[in-house]
């Protein structure tokens, strides 16, 4: 529910039931000055070579006029500016005292401190909604910019012009005030209502669909905090060496939060049995619980049905499911299978050994000097033959996000089956294996904060229910006998014998936690993390980034000119930075840039603009010792 302000302002002539324009620019200074950052409230920003997006910011002159209470009179400025990107983030300069307010005339709008930064939306959208009802849209200036013109300054006749400003995104949640609790709510976005007048309330109307969507922007917006989400993770909390840990191999394995160990306790104490073969009431429980998280895994990766999702030990499990389970049937002499420079062992040998049996060939799309897959040359390699794409979403080496759907769509014009290997994007992106449409996906729990050993593997079901089984035993059948065994559809045909039961369940808490978060908030701030640590690390003497796609995840692969990369892995495992050092099981990738291995940091939401810091003065240390030598 979204309501007016009361209150009892002073109007000019022929501008009945509109505010002054003055008090527009002081609450939304007071959104400024609460950011991060600013004088006024909340907590100082670090110090980062990441430049903020350009923020509109209200100037207008203080002369008379309500102010909310706690806000404070701006500067005597009329236009809305905009504040140029910059290196560095500081505080602004204070702005003066307010002039008194009339507390039953005005009542306070909640204004962030220190301790809670979520209703900063509301003060910018309470800003927009005082907007006059009668001028409710009006011309923008043509560079985008909005202004008020000067009919807004005060002591001149007339209403102000109205300015415009965009709209939030149409898919994105919206926040309001909360009537009953003034805080901010989340709401589905819902068409431009027309203002109204409440008798005996201000004809002023909040619009929730006017303001930006804030989600995602950083930590420093008080859209996500890091820190508290570090906390939610037990291992983080300790020391290395005597020094603090910070976990930058999240490419190898990511650290599980407090509800995904909870959940594993739970199982085990009140759920442990096989599934799918009692009728005791712990077969029942873990039965539910094992096919809940298959649905949690459908949801996650947005396929059409539960059987289409198959339980495995992880991506490499999957990719072997495949190439025996459909790769046999399908691919004969002279048939041709596409990969590309960017894979991962697990998505090379299994293709290898399957054309080793089969007399198949194997073709490997190019890339670019920054890592990028080069289409065109791709698209050559697709024919009448190519009978399987299989590709990478996110490569675990240098963090190339490959351009997957358009991929899928070429191989698909020539008739081919597309599998993605998603183990890298998991963790950093939203995936939707429809709009892909790829014709499999797989990928690993424990690259998504779930534990070890489990993982899934997405097939299209038409194409599941023409693959045989590639393992037999319990589960897994409809009816055995001695001349003839009868299999179970997708996906139990696919699963024989025990599960990894428990783990499957610990995947759905994974999912559980990730989805409460947001994979969109969560790329979001990882973006930020990727580029504070791309400037950070350029800055060190003789470093030399590996992997300079435009668009990338969160990989930071680098070689340090004079240093072995596992002399500089161990340094600084001494200062609690764990990374990896090595090939990373990628081979092929690394030796088309000349190397042999590389160091390397990846990140995850939990990590922080500190721990790149840390990375980054700690390899400064290295360098600097090694010239004192």
């Amino acid at each position: 529910m979204t309501r007016g302000f009361p209150t009892d302002l002073s109007e000019p002539a022929g501008f009945a039931g509109a505010p002054d324009a003055r008090l527009i620019a002081q609450m939304a200074n007071a959104f400024f000055q609460a950011a991060p950052g600013q004088s006024g409230g909340g907590q100082s920003a670090p110090s980062i070579g990441v430049a903020p997006p350009s923020v509109p910011l209200i100037e207008a002159a203080p002369s008379g006029g309500l102010v909310p209470p706690g806000v404070p009179a701006p500067p005597s400025v009329g236009t809305i500016t905009t504040v140029p990107a910059l290196p560095q983030v500081g505080p602004l300069a204070a702005a003066p005292a307010a002039p008194p307010v009339n507390p039953t005339s005005a009542p306070p709008v909640p204004v962030p401190g220190e301790a809670d930064l979520r209703v900063i939306p509301n003060l910018l959208g309470a800003a927009i909604s005082l907007v006059p009802p009668d001028h409710a849209s009006g011309p923008a200036i043509p560079n985008g910019t909005p202004e008020v013109p000067p009919t807004a300054l005060p002591n001149l006749p007339g209403p102000p012009e109205p300015f415009a400003l965009p709209a939030s995104s149409p898919s994105a949640p919206l926040y309001f005030l909360d009537e009953a609790q003034g805080v901010s709510s989340r709401a589905e976005p819902a068409a431009p209502r027309s203002p109204s007048v409440d008798p005996g309330i201000l004809g002023i109307e909040l619009r929730p669909e006017l303001v930006p969507d804030l989600r995602g922007t950083s930590a420093r917006t008080g859209a996500f905090d890091a820190h508290a989400v570090k906390r939610d993770f037990p291992i983080l909390q300790q020391q290395v060496h005597g020094k603090p840990l910070i976990w930058l191999d999240n490419a190898a394995t990511t650290q599980k939060p407090r509800q995904v160990i909870e959940r594993l306790s739970r199982f085990y104490e009140h759920e442990n049995s096989n599934i799918h073969r009692a009728a005791h009431a712990l077969a029942a429980r873990s039965t539910d619980a094992y096919e809940a998280a298959r649905e949690k895994t459908r949801r996650f990766v947005n396929a059409g049905s539960t059987e289409e999702i198959i339980f495995v030990r992880g991506a490499t499990e999957g990719i072997n499911l495949i190439a025996k389970a459909w790769g046999a049937r399908n691919v004969k002499d002279g048939d041709e299978i596409v990969v590309t420079w960017l894979e991962h062992h697990a998505n090379i040998v299994p293709w290898q050994q399957l054309c080793a049996q089969t007399g198949a060939r194997l073709r490997v799309a190019p890339v670019d000097d920054s890592g990028q897959i080069i289409l065109e040359e791709y698209e050559k390699l697709l024919g009448p033959r190519t009978r399987l794409v299989s590709l990478t979403q996110v490569s675990n080496a240098l963090g190339t996000v490959t351009p997957a759907a358009e991929m899928t769509a070429m191989a698909h014009r020539h008739g081919a089956v597309v599998l993605v290997d998603g183990a890298q994007a998991v963790s950093h992106m939203p995936v939707d294996v429809q709009a892909l449409d790829c014709d499999f996906y797989v990928f690993s729990g424990h690259k998504v904060f779930a534990p070890t050993g489990i993982g899934a593997v997405f097939g299209k079901k038409a194409i599941l229910d023409q693959m045989p089984p590639w393992q037999g035993g319990g589960n897994m059948i409809a009816d055995v006998t001695f001349e003839k065994t009868v299999y179970q559809p997708a996906p139990a045909r696919f699963e024989a014998g025990t599960g990894n039961i428990a783990d499957a369940v610990g995947l759905g808490a994974a999912i559980d936690y990730v989805e409460s978060i947001g994979m969109a908030t969560i790329s979001a701030w990882e973006q930020e993390l990727l580029v504070y640590g791309t400037e950070g690390l350029l800055s060190v003497p003789g470093l030399r980034l590996i992997g300079t796609a435009k668009d990338k995840a969160g990989v930071l692969s680098f070689v340090l000119d004079g240093c072995r990369t596992e002399d500089v892995g161990k340094a600084l495992d001494r200062e609690g930075i764990a990374v990896r050092s090595g090939h990373h099981c990628a081979q092929p990738i690394l030796r088309r840039f000349g190397l042999e291995a590389t160091v390397r940091p990846s990140l995850a939401f939990y990590n922080t603009f500190e721990d790149l810091d840390a990375l980054v003065n700690a390899l400064l240390r290295i360098q600097s010792g090694r010239g004192q030598r």
